[in-house]
């Protein structure tokens, strides 16, 4: 199970980063931001889950790092990446786009790993603290993403650009972008943090074997 889903995590990432990235559209803000759920959304969770308990999971060696700060990491990195001037300098540079990817896997990954991994005592408050983590980040993943949809004109640009081959006008590009971010990383972290919930609050086995 925890090789699968660190495979899988992988392939996404090397689909996403290779393949979708580079020939989908890279001035395109949906081809971004379906970059950037594939990442946090996707890879990161499964990557989290094949590594949590580990030597790879930094969460052990790191308790402090707990979901709560992880959570407020993570709000940095989105929001801060999606101010016009960083967006305008990710799409001019490469070099810029790399780092930019690069702080959305490192933040997503320790968020998940917070909250999934992490020593084995104390493991059920940590889930119930990467409960509150994940609805957090579900919540400002939603208003950014409802900003961006619903924003009276474009904030990266008016060109048009290609997007998987077809042409959008700057303000759909930008709306399609954001409905992405609605749809697919504020559901998925509310669905993380509601299964989350359900597990630290769920039935536990004592050492007599009865629940």
């Amino acid at each position: 199970m925890r090789r699968a889903s660190l495979a899988t995590g992988l392939l996404l990432l090397a689909v996403a980063w290779i393949i979708v990235l580079p020939f989908g559209g890279r001035e395109s803000f949906t081809i971004h931001m379906i970059v950037h759920m594939s990442v946090v959304a996707g890879a990161a969770p499964l990557l989290a889950v094949g590594l949590s308990g580990s030597r790879h999971d930094l969460t052990v060696r790191w308790p402090w790092f707990t979901p709560v700060i992880a959570s407020l990491v993570e709000l940095l990195a989105v929001w801060g990446w999606h101010l016009p001037a960083a967006r305008v300098m990710a799409e001019a540079f490469w070099i810029i786009t790399a780092l930019e990817q690069a702080t959305f896997l490192a933040a997503g990954l320790l968020l998940w790993l917070s909250c999934l991994g992490g020593a084995q005592e104390g493991r059920e408050a940590r889930q119930l603290a990467g409960t509150f983590g994940l609805l957090f980040t579900s919540m400002h993943m939603t208003l950014l993403g409802a900003l961006l949809s619903l924003s009276p004109r474009p904030l990266y640009g008016t060109e048009n650009v290609t997007c998987f081959g077809v042409t959008l006008g700057a303000a759909v590009d930008q709306q399609a972008g954001g409905v992405v971010m609605l749809l697919v990383g504020a559901v998925v972290y509310l669905l993380g943090g509601v299964l989350l919930l359900s597990s630290a609050l769920g039935p536990r086995e004592h050492s007599g074997g009865r629940l």
